[in-house]
């Protein structure tokens, strides 16, 4: 697959089991993570790996994240909180590390950290192995911040899925450009 192809072709994939990227694999993930644009190469992300007994964990952590949040917590969605982290082999934590600097705002640090995470997914795909990021009420938690060890000026920017595709990946569908791009 050339990159054109692979950045034009590149499909979430929701339904992922094992096994969960080798540790080749997953060098080349991380690898493609550390190319992502970045201004002063502040290299203002990090990830953490969940897998194996440490997703249960990790789905304890957003049930309590989820009682958090006040009132009466519906079972249903204490279940689902619980089972979220089961969906794939392999949950990678995405992380902004934000800091001051004189030519850096926050909010590019920021974009340079979700490029980086993509960067990731990208090269997931290119090697087969099937990914999703979910975010949601969680990735805004401080709950589950304080849980994963996050520094005050660390976000979650979102939760990597990463496994083998349950099915092939569907086509991506041709994308109308005209109400994204105009001339000015």
């Amino acid at each position: 697959m050339d990159a054109l192809e692979l950045l034009q072709q590149r499909v979430s994939a929701g339904r992922l089991v094992a096994p969960a990227p080798t540790a080749e694999q997953r060098e080349v993930l991380f690898q493609a993570a550390m190319r992502a644009p970045d201004h002063k190469l502040l290299r203002p992300w990090r990830f953490l790996t969940v897998e194996g007994e440490r997703l249960r964990a990790l789905g304890e952590l957003f049930a309590e994240a989820a009682q958090h949040q006040g009132g009466e917590v519906d079972p249903a969605v204490l279940e689902k909180a619980r089972n979220n982290p089961l969906r794939a082999p392999l949950v990678v934590v995405a992380i902004a590390c934000l800091r001051a600097h004189p030519k850096v705002p926050p909010s590019e640090q920021l974009l340079a950290a979700g490029c980086a995470a993509h960067s990731l997914l990208l090269a997931a795909y290119a090697q087969g192995i099937g990914g999703m990021w979910r975010s949601g009420e969680l990735s805004f938690s401080p709950h589950v911040a304080k849980g994963l060890g996050l520094a005050v000026n660390e976000q979650i920017i979102g939760f990597i899925y990463l496994g083998t595709p349950e099915k092939p990946a569907r086509p991506a569908a041709p994308v109308e450009l005209a109400p994204f791009v105009s001339p000015w």
